[in-house]
């Protein structure tokens, strides 16, 4: 009996698609780029939540998922300018979002996620949008609001420009 079991278990194992036994580690850029290739595949991809939840019908939450250098280094956290955002269309069960941190915003960061899903793309059941249907995720990091320090540079070079512009009408001569 057992070696029946392990039998059988083992040709349907064999006979799943290769999508139902893992995700595909991806990321957004390849989504966006390669979109067509990854359609209706179970993907697993990382990002952060940004803009806002769009909830519709009290079932379904719309939101984006950035994956660009930002996710890493916020431009307001010292991190340097990398090019464009890059993000992709999620769609998730309202529930659960509901206990998700706020997206990001330009003085906050949102949650950084790691989604899986299925990739929808030009889905004909939605106007032809692109995006993933998220069956689950992990929080990795938290919202949280982003603090930035003085620009000592702006401030440095402002000073000097003041203090030229000062002298400059100081020397002015007496008419």
């Amino acid at each position: 009996m057992r070696r029946t079991l392990f039998l059988a278990s083992m040709v349907v194992v064999l006979l799943l698609p290769t999508s139902a036994l893992a995700a595909i580690d991806t990321t957004v850029p390849e989504l966006v780029e390669r979109g067509a290739e990854f359609a209706d595949v179970e993907v697993s991809v990382r990002g952060e939540l940004v803009g806002d939840y769009g909830f519709r019908n009290d079932t379904w939450v719309w939101t984006q998922l950035n994956g660009d250098p930002y996710v890493n280094a916020p431009l307001r956290e010292d991190g340097s300018a990398s090019g464009g955002n890059t993000g992709i269309g999620i769609r998730m069960p309202a529930e659960l979002a509901a206990d998700l941190d706020p997206p990001g915003r330009y003085r906050s960061r949102g949650p950084v996620l790691l989604v899986v899903g299925i990739w929808k793309y030009h889905d004909t059941e939605r106007q032809g949008e692109s995006y993933l249907e998220v069956k689950s995720f992990t929080v990795l990091e938290p919202g949280r609001p982003l603090e930035q320090g003085p620009n000592w540079l702006v401030i440095v070079g402002g000073a000097v420009l003041v203090g030229a512009a000062a002298l400059a009408w100081r020397l002015q001569p007496d008419e």
